[in-house]
């Protein structure tokens, strides 16, 4: 059975936000890739795209993975959302985007500090993952200020300029051309917009960065050294740039210059 329509405020703002035509799916979202989309770069996408994952995702999936690689003494799922707003610095009224936001747990999470005069939007290319987050924002009863896109991460089809913050947890590493995905990013902030990264950082001695290698390339997932992400930041006019690192990964934030 199809799911009613979301409150139609949300959906036509971020419509007007697009650069590409787009229709509304009978789960609630915006879609402007049709068909199957880009191609999946490896297992763990192949999962995400899956219809297993999503039922999965928050509760075992994300926290379990987390875990693994940011070590036992690295920071949870709740101080994840901690340090995303930390760097975001969000306020009422912003309009935030995430970026492979899977089921919209980040999403949602930003959208009660937005409220009602903001807007918080979610843009991923699985549609098992959207239909999932449209259901689980509609719930929590934050429908009226947050919006959901089906589309390509790396050519995100949103006017420039157009959002006071952008983030992107546990994706960057799975891009197939993750320099695109964040010139797309820097293009999409106005300028003093915030950004926030949660993606790998590989490790510094030569066995591990061996291990690291090899089975990174089995699953898809690039392994950033850790002042990639800072330098590429930089490279496209962020300043005050902060890094946290956790075991393999990496909390990356700046502010684009104004």
């Amino acid at each position: 059975m199809a799911v009613a329509e979301p409150p139609p405020a949300a959906l036509d703002r971020v419509r007007g936000l697009l650069t590409a035509e787009a229709r509304i799916r009978p789960e609630g979202y915006l879609d402007v890739v049709g068909g199957s989309g880009p191609e999946s770069t490896g297992l763990v996408q192949d999962f995400m795209l899956s219809g297993v994952v999503p039922r999965i995702y928050e509760r075992w999936w994300r926290p379990a993975l987390g875990r693994a690689i940011k070590g036992v003494l690295g920071p949870g799922m709740r101080d994840e959302h901690r340090i995303a707003h930390l760097l975001l610095a969000l306020s009422p009224g912003d309009a935030v985007l995430d970026v492979a936001c899977g089921t919209g747990n980040f999403t949602r999470g930003f959208a009660p500090t937005v409220g009602a005069g903001g807007l918080a939007v979610g843009i991923d290319v699985s549609e098992t993952m959207l239909a999932r987050a449209v259901s689980d924002t509609r719930s929590a009863g934050l429908a009226d200020r947050t919006a959901y896109v089906r589309g390509n991460a790396q050519e995100m089809p949103f006017v420039d300029g157009v959002f006071d913050a952008v983030c992107c947890f546990a994706a960057l590493h799975l891009f197939a051309d993750p320099d695109r995905a964040l010139d797309r990013m820097t293009e999409v902030l106005a300028p003093g917009g915030r950004i926030a990264i949660f993606t790998s950082a590989r490790g510094r001695t030569a066995p591990l960065r061996t291990w690291e290698s090899v089975a990174g390339a089995r699953r898809g997932m690039r392994l950033f050294e850790q002042d990639e992400v800072v330098a590429a930041l930089e490279r496209r006019g962020f300043d005050d740039t902060r890094q946290r690192v956790a075991g393999l990964t990496q909390f990356v934030g700046g502010r684009l210059a104004g």
